[in-house]
């Protein structure tokens, strides 16, 4: 790889070319020389895109492969192309699979499978053993094999002794412990908000009160511990309140917020579309606005895309019947881009490496290349065509997105779309 990235404006706020528009040469991975104009001679390529803009590869902290067990939805690889084509040099992986990634061997399977590829793959592994929720599972071994965290996927933790315990034994070794917010007791059979957009439609809801019970639950066990906690999604009002303040506290908290939950809520489902069924569900525009206020100071750590592959005959089917789960890393970008702004989306799409322990670069001479490619100029319809994955079940099918990804640079490989 010699390269030269022409006219590229920098969104980066640790390297002393941040908004600067130049020429950034990298040479076998590594970012060579930056300048106004670098002039490419022989051997060197020259990549020139429109509108053109650099900054850190982007992290999503919560992605379903299906791979194993579930490879009709998506396989590793392709979900990786599409991850890179999406603009993300690194994602953590859930451990949704068959069997459940619980082991060191199941861990060790996932990031051999990933070997050589631009894209980082870092899995997380189960909390319990098959994700039961009733025995911790082997966290320290996972961790030496490569896992990054700790969580059932979609499953609260039930047990609060578990819970505790976990919190207590993951500080041996600096580990990140996950807690989905929800009480299943509480949402019981619900499927959507409960709010009067469930009343009219006659679905039955999970409240509010289902997300902020865990919520308040697993902070007072955190406060205990005085162990390491990530929330994973928040969707309602109070949980942003809750963690703002375990946090002004000095509470070792963290908690992500998945896309469609800052522009998206439970007026879409009048048209019964299983696309907008999704886990926490969709919540009410008071949700929302509460919900980028955390991001906008700083209570919400992270975007997630929460990209979750489901296949037609899981979606296709009567609401009540239908999984829950949408497809995102094609569109996180073209969605938060007009709403947060281009600097901002890009901080909510790197901040999240400092959590979870992810490698991050700083655009400048000497450093590895590990950058994401993108303009955030232009606006389309979001439609099938976008779609990378094999899965296409996509809330924002229809919705405006604003700018485009190109691609990205990392591991000494250059992928554009």
């Amino acid at each position: 790889m010699n390269l030269i990235l022409k006219a590229a404006t920098v969104i980066d706020p640790s390297s002393p070319y941040h908004n600067q528009t130049i020429d950034i040469q990298v040479k076998d991975g590594v970012i060579t020389d930056i300048d106004a104009f670098i002039e490419a001679k022989e051997g060197v390529e020259e990549i020139k895109l429109d509108t053109l803009f650099v900054s850190p590869g982007w992290f999503d902290s919560s992605v379903s492969l299906g791979e194993p067990g579930y490879e009709e939805r998506e396989t590793i690889r392709n979900g990786l192309d599409v991850a890179a084509k999406s603009g993300f040099t690194s994602i953590a992986l859930n451990p949704d699979t068959l069997p459940v990634t619980d082991t060191s061997a199941s861990v060790g399977f996932l990031k051999g499978i990933s070997l050589n590829n631009p894209v980082d793959l870092y899995p997380i592994g189960a909390l319990t053993v098959k994700s039961d929720g009733l025995n911790m599972a082997e966290l320290y071994d996972m961790k030496q094999a490569g896992a990054i965290a700790f969580g059932d996927f979609k499953k609260p933790v039930k047990n609060p002794n578990l819970l505790k315990i976990a919190l207590l034994y993951a500080q041996n070794f600096n580990g990140l412990v996950l807690s989905f917010p929800q009480d299943h007791t509480i949402a019981g059979k619900g499927n959507v908000n409960e709010e009067e957009q469930s009343t009219i439609l006659g679905l039955k809801g999970i409240p509010a009160l289902a997300e902020e019970l865990q919520v308040s639950r697993d902070l007072f066990l955190l406060d205990y511990t005085e162990g390491k906690l990530h929330i994973p999604t928040i969707s309602t009002a109070k949980s942003v309140s809750l963690i703002r303040a375990a946090k002004a506290n000095g509470a070792q908290v963290s908690c992500s917020v998945a896309a469609h939950h800052l522009v998206l809520t439970d007026s879409e489902l009048t048209t019964f579309d299983t696309n907008y069924k999704v886990l926490p569900p969709l919540r009410t525009q008071k949700d929302v606005d509460a919900l980028l206020k955390g991001i906008e100071d700083g209570t919400i750590d992270m975007v997630t895309s929460d990209h979750q592959p489901m296949d037609v005959e899981h979606k296709k089917v009567e609401f009540d019947n239908a999984e829950y789960g949408t497809i995102g890393l094609e569109s996180i970008f073209g969605i938060l881009n007009p709403i947060l702004g281009v600097e901002k989306t890009v901080s909510m799409l790197t901040q999240g490496k400092s959590v979870f322990g992810v490698k991050n670069s700083t655009i400048d001479k000497g450093n590895q290349a590990d950058v994401s490619l993108f303009t955030p100029k232009g606006s389309t319809p979001f439609t099938k065509e976008h779609i990378l994955s094999t899965s296409k079940n996509s809330a924002f099918l229809e919705k405006t997105i604003t700018g485009k990804v190109y691609g990205i640079i990392s591991n000494g490989k250059i992928v554009l779309k």
